[in-house]
């Protein structure tokens, strides 16, 4: 797919995000402290929104739904946390630790483009 134009710049003022559509992909753009990103919107473990998740002083996001941590610029995990304790160990122990896609972003024009690829 390449570069796609998905959004005015002034439109993400920071600490906001926003979905966007590219291709059959959810994109959540996110504004972190003037620096963009874009990431997968969906959670890599349960497939839920990203989009409410916690942006921590360090650059990560925290999924709302199994408190798992990624890194913004490389979808790295940083913490697991597949499970609330209330579930048990056993599904715990068959989850999988996967990077949270991302993708780059460039500033073009008055305008925010990603590249998926």
């Amino acid at each position: 797919m390449g570069w796609t134009k998905v959004l005015a710049v002034d439109t993400l003022v920071s600490g906001s995000r926003e979905v966007v559509k590219v291709g059959d992909r959810n994109i959540l753009l996110l504004n972190h402290e003037g620096q963009f990103y874009a990431v997968d919107n969906a959670c890599p473990h349960l497939r839920l929104p990203m989009k409410k998740g916690k942006i921590t002083e360090d650059g990560a996001i925290v999924c709302p739904w199994h408190r798992g941590v990624f890194d913004l610029r490389t979808g790295e995990v940083k913490d697991w946390s597949p499970w609330p304790p209330v579930v048990g160990k056993a599904l715990g122990a068959i989850s999988q630790q996967k990077a949270l896609p991302v993708f780059p972003v460039r500033v073009e024009e008055g305008s925010i483009w990603v590249d998926v690829e």
